[in-house]
């Protein structure tokens, strides 16, 4: 079900991929967006792109480390090409590379989530806001629980979501003058790479204590977390900057271990409308670029 709520928009999802960024790319997609895919050269988004296209979409690959300004500056400038603007950024791409108490956590994996957390989100950013002044466009960045909650052996990466909090409140408030709005969407545990052992940094008993502390009991979807991202950069949204939108399934006001007194029809992940092939893929282990 489509109501063409991006018809005629042009917009760039970095981290697109793989997990929640391949179901932004797939959902605006269906909304009528023309959509930049942006990742690592290792990601499959030329898959993605071609995917969307397969399916009526429009939408290019583009391939590149976002957190170099020059790359951040070529991908904004090959959506100007190719579709003559940009209405929407969405600073999707990051990383989680490590779990761990601080005392023992990596330099290593701390630098690899400033640059791909941060300054990933500040060097597009800063490239997209001249084309996004003449459109009256929009941001959506990814934050995250973490970066409202204090959660053991995440602190460095809960901190590189805070950073992203304040960031695009700060910019909200002075792209105002621009007619841009700036907001955040927050997922709590996501169905993703990222959330299961093998595939990700987290063990069997961190996996288990995630479920029990939602509300909900269990993962959120990458579409159900695509839903939210499509409203914030929808002309639905118009009175809405400065904001961050959790989607979470309660776990940031949850008292507790209280996911496992969910109703049975809260724990059923709905199936979605959107035919994602790369939800568990994506690297989380630290990589040269």
């Amino acid at each position: 079900m489509t109501a063409n709520r991006l018809k005629n928009k042009v917009a760039i999802v970095t981290g697109g991929g793989t997990g929640i960024g391949e179901a932004i790319c797939k959902k605006f997609a269906s909304e009528g967006a023309s959509v930049v895919v942006a990742g690592f050269p290792e990601d499959p988004v030329e898959k993605v792109a071609e995917e969307i296209s397969k399916t009526g979409g429009t939408a290019i690959a583009f391939a590149g480390d976002i957190s170099v300004l020059a790359n951040a500056q070529r991908c904004v400038a090959m959506a100007v090409k190719e579709f003559g603007k940009l209405d929407i950024l969405i600073n999707n791409a990051g990383v989680f590379p490590e779990v761990n108490m601080l005392q023992d956590y990596s330099e290593e994996a701390f630098d690899y989530m400033i640059k791909n957390n941060l300054r990933s989100a500040f060097a597009m950013s800063k490239a997209a806001l001249p084309e996004l002044h003449k459109t009256k466009g929009n941001i959506v960045s990814a934050g995250s629980e973490s970066g409202v909650l204090g959660i053991a052996q995440n602190a460095p990466y809960g901190g590189t979501k805070g950073f992203m909090h304040a960031f695009m409140k700060g910019l909200a408030v002075e792209q105002a003058q621009f007619g841009v709005r700036c907001n955040v969407v927050g997922p709590g545990p996501i169905d993703t790479a990222w959330t299961h052992t093998g595939t990700g940094p987290m063990d069997s008993k961190m996996v288990k204590t995630m479920k029990e502390a939602t509300p909900m009991g269990r993962r959120g979807t990458p579409e159900e977390v695509a839903n939210v991202y499509l409203f914030l950069a929808s002309d639905e949204a118009t009175y809405v900057t400065g904001a961050l939108y959790m989607v979470d399934g309660g776990i940031t006001v949850a008292k507790g271990g209280v996911g496992s007194q969910a109703d049975s029809s809260m724990k059923d992940e709905p199936e979605g409308e959107l035919k994602l092939k790369h939800s568990k893929e994506g690297h989380t282990s630290i990589r040269s670029n």
